[in-house]
C-alpha cells in the first residue's frame, strides 16, 4: 500500500515539474525571440511536419507535430527553429504496450535554390545498418572525414561540392551535427532538446553552415 502511495506521489510530482519546466522553457524562448527580432508561436504544430514531410527525421514515428516554433529573419535568412515531438510504441515482456515520447531540436534555414536531396551524418549503427540495404555512402580524401560521417547523395558532384574542405573541417571541430538538404531547406537536426540559451548559437551555426557552401552552387 505504501509503495502504490509513494508512485502516486512520485507521478504527481513528475507532472508538476513538467508543467512548470515547460513553461520556464516557454518563458524563455519568448525573451529570446524578442532578442532576435523573431515570431514565437509555443502550440503544438501538426501542421509543419507535413509542411517540411520531405524531410526524413521529420516522418520518423506517430503523433509528430512541432511546438515552441521561433521563425523569422534572422542575420538575413529566412529560419525556423523549434522543438519536435514523435512517438513511438514497445511491448514489454508482459504484452503490455508502452509509448515512447521523443523531443528534440531541429533548425531550417530557406535557401534561394533548389537542390539535391542530401544528408551529413555521424557514422553510427543506423547509418551502418541503412548501407546495407542500400544506401551508399559516399567517400571523401579525407579518411579522417569518411570514418567520422556518412554522406549520402544521389548527385555525387553536388556531395563533393557541399563537403567541400571548409565543411569538413568545420564538421569535424562540430561533430554532434546532422544535416539534411533537400528541395530549397537546409535543415540541422539534434538528438535531444537543446537548452535555450545554446539555440542562438546554433543558429549561428546553421549560418555558418550555408556560408560554408561555395558560392557557385548559388549562381545560374
Amino acid at each position: 500500500m505504501g509503495g502504490a502511495i509513494i508512485a502516486v506521489i512520485c507521478i504527481i510530482g513528475a507532472v508538476i515539474w513538467g508543467i512548470y519546466a515547460g513553461k520556464k522553457r516557454r518563458d524563455e524562448m519568448t525573451l529570446l525571440a524578442g532578442e532576435l527580432g523573431l515570431d514565437f508561436h509555443h502550440e503544438r504544430n501538426y501542421q509543419l511536419a507535413e509542411r517540411y514531410r520531405f524531410l526524413d527525421k521529420l516522418r520518423q514515428g506517430s503523433n509528430r507535430y512541432a511546438y515552441n516554433i521561433l521563425s523569422g529573419a534572422y542575420r538575413d535568412h529566412d529560419i525556423a527553429a523549434f522543438d519536435y515531438h514523435y512517438e513511438t510504441h514497445s511491448t514489454d515482456s508482459d504484452g503490455k504496450r508502452k509509448t515512447h515520447h521523443h523531443h528534440f531540436s531541429f533548425f531550417i534555414l530557406t535557401l534561394p535554390k533548389f537542390f539535391p536531396e542530401l544528408t551529413v551524418a555521424k557514422e553510427g549503427i543506423f547509418s551502418k545498418i541503412a548501407q546495407a540495404v542500400g544506401y551508399d555512402d559516399i567517400d571523401f580524401e579525407s579518411h579522417e572525414f569518411s570514418k567520422s560521417f556518412v554522406v549520402r547523395c544521389k548527385d555525387k558532384k553536388f556531395a563533393y561540392d557541399f563537403c567541400n574542405a571548409r565543411m569538413m573541417e568545420f564538421l569535424l571541430n562540430h561533430p554532434d551535427i546532422n544535416i539534411e538538404l533537400d528541395q530549397n531547406q537546409l535543415a540541422v537536426g539534434y538528438s535531444s532538446r537543446l537548452k535555450v540559451d545554446q539555440i542562438r548559437p546554433h543558429l549561428d551555426r546553421l549560418i555558418e553552415i550555408r556560408n560554408l557552401m561555395p558560392d557557385y552552387l548559388f549562381e545560374g
